[in-house]
């Protein structure tokens, strides 16, 4: 019964938060519930398979991705501290109250083991996530907030109508409220075209978090906005929230007839994300947008390494855990760099590496490691998805993917040196702020274990993604 008292203490938490508006106690609450939500992923280790409270089971997919979030939590919560305290007590208190509700939120959408509960708590996290966005108080702050809030939550109630779908398919009124496992047992006997339309819901759906096309412009525009270390959930995170919930569809639709018209969509889907980051991220002229471009082509690369199959599906689930770190550091760096040229204008921005010599390297490291570069570990996993396509014989998308990546591995590569090496284009001459040597630190280690990754992957993170992956068709 660990759950209950996570979700209660996590609740409580969030609301003294914003009752004390005091910053030394919101400095220990959170940190509290930082280390809380932590051991709740080792509580979800430890009892891996087991079934709480009804609605939440401790299973592969749920807890390899709740671990991915427990790394970053830590970090996260360092560098929000350090973005908000410029803030005043009120705007402090909000700032990391919505941020306890949505590690909450994330941490039960990855473990719901049912669609009703999974878009209960996906739909809570558009909520927190909108607080956050709003933090800074702008006119674009507010713009954004509000798209974020339209557009996810249209999406969501698309995914939903797609799981009330299967209930009329059935003609039961309790359909929508059943576990995966227990729809797993009656999904045979629906009609496929019928399951199409419900796949097709869910995907465009959830892709509204997953950030992947169609509805993928929401968390660019939100990125923008967006306090750094917000940006790092967001990117990573959040997006594996999305991911999830189509992968627990997908897998739940894998053993019907539609196996191959879902494998072909998300392949498209894929295609059209890497397409739309590769021509947009030529032209970033933002540097957290083009850091968003970039997670949509990681995300699109997920899509069309599930749609392949065979080794994909080990390489999708990789590649998802790795981009976490990647791109979260990535993130973390953005809010240094801020406060260094005061801007996240690629024209505004140069002479890096003289102003600030160690987020330099940080940005060199991860513009290897996010670019798949050995000794990057997402190398191993985008080498396994071309390796798939291969098996299965996909060669036009093998060839268009390596043509889309080569403009992206160009559009990224070129803004990263230019932010480092070259003056900047409008002449500007910033005061940097003095950063602590301590705050880059968290993006060389999380930067140390994508590199290690590529080395040497523990025997427990391939028992869990090999356990993860065992449902699906070879």
């Amino acid at each position: 019964m660990g759950l209950i008292w996570f979700f209660v203490a996590s609740a409580v938490m969030s609301i003294l938060v914003v009752l004390l508006r005091n910053r030394i106690a919101t400095l220990i609450i959170t940190s509290a519930f930082a280390l809380m939500q932590a051991g709740l992923s080792v509580y979800c280790w430890l009892n891996l398979g087991k079934t709480e409270l009804g609605w939440f089971t401790f299973d592969s997919p749920g807890v390899l991705l709740l671990s991915a979030l427990s790394v970053i939590i830590i970090p996260t919560v360092y560098h929000g501290f350090i973005y908000a305290s410029s803030g005043d007590e009120k705007k402090f208190s909000i700032y990391h109250s919505a941020m306890i509700a949505l590690i909450t939120f994330m941490s039960g959408a990855y473990i719901a083991n049912g669609m009703t509960v999974l878009w209960i708590f996906v739909e809570a996290t558009t909520l927190a996530v909108a607080a956050l966005i709003y933090h800074d108080r702008t006119e674009a702050a507010l713009e954004a907030t509000w798209k974020y809030v339209f557009i996810c939550s249209t999406g969501i109630a698309l995914a939903y109508l797609g799981v009330l779908f299967l209930g009329f398919i059935y003609g039961r009124a309790d359909a929508a409220s059943l576990t995966f496992e227990e729809l797993a047992g009656i999904i045979s006997r629906a009609n496929p075209m019928y399951l199409k339309i419900a796949f097709l819901f869910v995907l465009v759906g959830f892709s509204t978090k997953m950030g992947l096309f169609p509805m993928h412009t929401v968390t660019i525009d939100a990125h923008s906005v967006a306090p750094p270390p917000v940006s790092a959930l967001i990117s990573t995170t959040l997006m594996n929230v999305g991911f999830l919930a189509i992968f627990r569809v997908y897998t739940l639709f894998s053993s019907t007839e539609i196996f191959n018209f879902m494998n072909n969509v998300l392949i498209l889907a894929g295609l059209l994300s890497l397409l739309i980051a590769a021509g947009y991220m030529l032209k970033a002229k933002h540097l957290k947008r083009m850091l968003a471009y970039s997670s949509l082509e990681n995300m699109g690369l997920v899509a069309i390494a599930i749609g392949t199959g065979g080794a994909g599906y080990y390489a999708a689930l990789l590649l998802i855990v790795l981009h976490t770190f990647t791109k979260s550091s990535l993130f973390y760096q953005m809010g240094q760099l801020s406060r260094v040229l005061h801007t996240f204008r690629l024209d505004e921005s140069g002479n890096y590496m003289k102003l600030y010599p160690a987020g330099s390297l940080v940005l060199l490291l991860g513009l290897v490691c996010i670019l798949a570069i050995p000794p990057s570990g997402l190398f191993i996993a985008e080498l396994m998805i071309f390796m798939g396509m291969v098996v299965d014989g996909q060669w036009i998308v093998l060839i268009l993917s390596v043509i889309l990546l080569c403009f992206v591995i160009y559009a990224m590569a070129t803004r990263f040196m230019h932010i480092n090496f070259s003056e900047p284009r409008n002449n500007a001459a910033p005061v940097p702020e003095k950063i602590s040597l301590w705050e880059p630190v968290s993006q060389f280690v999380l930067l140390g274990i994508v590199v290690i990754l590529c080395f040497w992957q523990p025997q427990a993170l391939k028992d869990i993604i090999n356990q993860t992956i065992a449902v699906l068709p070879g």
